[in-house]
C-alpha cells in the first residue's frame, strides 16, 4: 500500500491535464469577452448610422 501511495503522489500526469484543461478554460472566456465587446461596438457604431441616415431619408408630413 505504501508503493501504491508514493507512486500516486509521484504521479504529475493529472496535475498536467487540469492545467492544461484550465487554460484552455482561460483563453476561451477571453475570446468570449473580446467577441461580445467587438460585437456590441459594431451594433452601437451601425446603430449611430442608421440613425443619421434615417431623417435624411424619412418622409415629413402626409
Amino acid at each position: 500500500m505504501k508503493k501504491f501511495a508514493q507512486r500516486f503522489l509521484a504521479d504529475n500526469k493529472g496535475v498536467t491535464a487540469i492545467e492544461y484543461g484550465l487554460i484552455a478554460g482561460l483563453v476561451v472566456l477571453v475570446i468570449a469577452t473580446a467577441v461580445t465587446n467587438v460585437g456590441t461596438n459594431v451594433s452601437n457604431v451601425l446603430q449611430q448610422v442608421a440613425d443619421k441616415i434615417s431623417p435624411s431619408t424619412a418622409k415629413t408630413g402626409p
